[in-house]
């Protein structure tokens, strides 16, 4: 019978089932990038970062190991692409990351949030899609798209068909194949669970390891879903996985144009998180109702919503969308957008430290 459905609403049932259980996992455990950041400047303390990198290192065994197998075809992905947009990338990550900080939280955090009661991050996603969408196809489209096309790389140019780490690595020393694939994904995987796990409290946290552990694993089933399941001759899906800065907005659209929309999986993940995150705090007897403080705490959180949606579209992704999916492909410009955003977050840290302060 599921087979009969369209391949869009397979992956709108997939993205929702996926959604529902991260939602239910970022409400249990409190995973949060922005707040890793904010731990470490504020606190010293590393550990949710350590799950964020755990999880970097489970998606990247997941989504290679698909990838090597045959089974998802990573290079229809925007994350390999042979153009490396470095300023794009670089000043999308400073954006996004600075307006996390202001906005409460990555776009996956806000959702998350909303599940739980929260009225000011509802007005926060709202932002972030309305930006999103003028930064893709509205008005800041042709800023964005100047700023991007600044310091482009085409890597076709020195004989590279995309900017997967292994493929550079193999263009440079001539061992290319599947061979170099395993390795590059063996090291690279294995160097970060390393630094994650080499922490005795941290590996004491069963909430924070549990978080990695199964954040990584549902990216790894995201890009199985729209890669294998949704693998279709006449009606293909968008090979992809978690990621929150333009099926936000699609979201919205959706909502506004149903009669004559058609769902598609990141629709169905974003609804799929707040359902989550809202079935963890009706059990946990966390359900509250909640909005901004104060007209200071209003213009913040807006400002930050916008922020996150340019800069995560320049970046092509957010936290979870080049943090942990991007990261999954060992694509360079992945690497470099989230080491961004990490950067843009600090700056953002340290800005509402000093504000508070005053």
């Amino acid at each position: 019978m599921f087979e009969d459905l369209s391949i869009s609403t397979q992956m709108g049932f997939w993205g929702l089932a996926i959604g529902i259980a991260l939602g239910f996992v970022v409400h249990r455990t409190n995973f949060c990038a922005m707040g890793a950041v904010s731990d470490i400047v504020s606190f010293s303390d590393w550990r949710r970062m350590r799950a964020w990198i755990l999880a970097m290192a489970v998606s990247i065994l997941g989504a290679q190991l698909l990838y090597i197998g045959g089974f998802v075809e990573l290079d229809n992905s925007i994350y390999l692409r042979p153009s490396l947009s470095l300023t794009g990338l670089i000043l999308g990550g400073l954006i996004f990351g600075f307006g996390m900080v202001l906005g409460g939280g990555c776009p996956g955090r806000n959702l998350m949030r909303v599940g739980n009661g929260d009225l000011k991050a509802l007005m926060v996603l709202f932002f972030i899609g309305w930006s999103g969408y003028m930064t893709m196809r509205g008005i800041l489209y042709y800023p964005q798209k100047w700023i991007s096309d600044l310091l482009v790389i085409d890597l076709k140019g020195f004989g590279l068909p995309d900017q997967g780490i292994a493929t550079i690595i193999g263009g440079i020393t001539g061992a290319s194949g599947p061979a170099t694939q395993v390795v590059v994904m063996l090291v690279v995987a294995g160097a970060l669970a390393l630094f994650a796990l080499k922490d005795a409290g941290f590996r004491r946290s069963r909430r924070h390891v549990m978080a990695g552990v199964l954040l990584g694993l549902l990216v790894t089933l995201a890009w199985f879903a729209t890669g294998y399941m949704g693998a279709d001759d006449f009606e293909p899906a968008q090979v992809t996985a978690l990621t929150f800065i333009a099926p936000t907005g699609d979201a919205f659209q959706y909502l506004m144009t149903w009669t004559g929309a058609t769902i598609n999986f990141g629709i169905a993940t974003v609804g799929g998180v707040i359902l989550g995150a809202y079935i963890s705090s009706k059990l946990t007897k966390t359900f509250h109702l909640s909005t901004f403080v104060d007209t200071p705490d209003t213009l913040r959180n807006l400002t930050g919503g916008a922020l996150m949606g340019f800069g995560g579209i320049m970046a092509l992704g957010c936290t979870f969308g080049q943090g942990i999916t991007g990261m999954s492909t060992l694509a360079l410009g992945s690497v470099i957008a989230t080491i961004s955003i990490i950067i843009g977050g600090v700056a953002g840290v340290k800005y509402m430290e000093r504000l508070l302060d005053i």
